[in-house]
Order: structure tokens, then C-alpha cells, then sequence
């Protein structure tokens, strides 16, 4: 088992890709705490996971802007499990407008979860994973930490910003033994995305169909939704991966929806 006994950490992890990761991460035998704003939400997910695989599980209520909160959940994690070997920043919203009706309370609201998140979540584990020598943090950044869309300016803004907050928790944490990437998922089928269908058929006077087939898919090789199964994967191997010879870096899993 990859992940035999590590100790990790997803937040948003109640559903969607999170989720996805939680159950992955326990398959290979990692003990899993799966933080969410939703506190009855976590703790099904989290009795959903032991009942398949038996492993060790713990739900966290948690509003990644709040830093008591973050504090809070991690530190009830290293009571229980001793320390955090694997961090996962995934929790993350969507709100759609153009630039000039972007409600400025909006705006903040998506670069606190997105940005405030990584940073409070990662600030809360890095001193455990500096007392061990070792630890991955890995943020949930999309296609759009490497490109633009309309309508989603803080949600590009927030997805570039994880890029540099990785970079530069890389280059201060390696000499200890902490390496961070960032995973770049394309269009997911999840309910964040569903939200977007219709609101971005009305605003740009298309089809929902359209807005599938030519917004969100037109750009990939073969017209597919990238899978919250796909994204587990990536998760696993940057996890898994033996070394500081992988930190500080971007994978795009997209369908060529964004190449490099």
C-alpha cells in the first residue's frame, strides 16, 4: 500500500473531488481526516470509507477561512494520529459574472476560501510536518491556474495565486523535507460544475448543451469530462512520490483541454 498508515488531511472532502481523493488515499491505507464546512457531511463520508476499506478515519468542521477553525481541526488531527504526513487544500467554490457585476463581497468571498484556505491550512500543518522532516501539501488548482475564462475572474485570480503560494512554500520548506504541488484538474462533472451550466448559458446567450459542448469540452482532445477518479490518481501519485525531486510543480489532467 502507497500511503500505509500516513496520516492525511482533505478539505472539502465531503463530496466531489475531495472525496474522491479521501477514498483513494484510505484504499492504499492512509489514515484519512476529511475536513468540510459540513460537519454531518463529513462524518458520512468519513463512516462511508471505513465501511469499505476499514480504515482510520476523522470528520472536521471546517471553515478553511477561519483560522481558529483550521487550528482547531488540525491540532484534533495530530491528538489523535500524532502528526499530519499529507495535506490536501481542495476545498473551493465557483460564482460566475462578468467583471463589472462581480459583487466586490463575492470577490473576497472566493479569494478567502481558494487563497485563505491554502495558506491557513498549510501555516496549521507545516510545523508538524518541520518536526518529522518530511510532509506533502498539495493545492486543487484547475486549467485555470494556467489560463482565463469569462465570467470567472476571482476564480482565475484565486486559481493562479495557489501556483505562487506553492512555489514559494516549495523553496522554504524543501531543505526540511516538505514539498508542495499543485494538481490542475479540467471540467470535472461535480456540482460545482453543474452549478455553472445554466449560469453561463444565460450569460453568454447560449445553450446549456453549448456551454457543455463547446465552453467547457470544445477544447479537449475527445470531447470527455475529466473524472473525479482521474484527479484521485494525480492525487496518489504526487502523495505517494518519494521525494523533493517533485515539488514546486503543476500536472494538468484536462483532456488537452490546457496543454504545456
Amino acid at each position: 500500500m502507497k500511503l500505509k498508515d500516513k496520516v492525511c488531511i482533505v478539505t472539502g472532502a465531503a463530496s466531489g473531488i475531495g472525496n474522491a481523493i479521501a477514498r483513494r488515499y484510505a484504499a492504499e491505507g492512509a489514515k484519512v481526516a476529511i475536513a468540510d464546512i459540513n460537519l454531518e457531511a463529513a462524518q458520512k463520508a468519513v463512516d462511508d470509507i471505513a465501511a469499505a476499506h476499514g480504515t482510520a478515519g476523522l470528520a472536521l468542521a471546517m471553515d478553511v477561512t477561519s483560522e481558529e477553525q483550521v487550528n482547531a481541526g488540525v491540532q484534533q488531527v495530530v491528538d489523535a494520529w500524532g502528526t499530519v504526513d499529507v495535506l490536501v487544500s481542495n476545498a473551493g467554490i465557483q460564482i460566475v459574472n462578468p467583471i463589472e457585476q462581480f459583487a466586490f463581497a463575492d470577490w473576497k468571498k472566493m479569494l478567502a476560501i481558494h487563497l485563505d484556505g491554502a495558506f491557513l491550512t498549510s501555516k496549521a500543518v507545516i510545523p508538524h510536518m518541520y518536526a518529522q522532516g518530511s510532509g506533502t501539501i498539495l493545492f486543487m488548482g484547475s486549467v485555470h491556474s494556467k489560463e482565463a475564462s469569462k465570467l470567472k475572474s476571482a476564480y482565475v485570480t484565486a486559481k493562479h495565486g495557489l501556483l505562487g503560494l506553492s512555489r514559494t512554500i516549495a523553496k522554504e520548506a524543501g531543505p526540511k523535507g516538505v514539498r508542495t504541488n499543485v494538481i490542475c484538474p479540467g471540467f470535472v462533472r461535480t456540482p460545482l460544475v453543474d452549478k455553472q451550466i445554466p449560469e453561463q448559458a444565460k450569460e453568454l446567450g447560449i445553450s446549456e448543451d453549448e456551454v457543455i459542448k463547446k465552453v467547457m469540452l470544445g477544447q479537449t482532445v475527445d470531447g470527455e469530462f475529466t473524472t473525479v477518479d482521474d484527479i484521485a490518481e494525480v492525487a496518489l501519485f504526487f502523495a505517494a512520490f518519494p521525494s523533493n525531486a517533485l515539488t514546486g510543480q503543476s500536472l494538468v489532467a484536462s483532456h488537452g483541454w490546457y496543454m504545456e
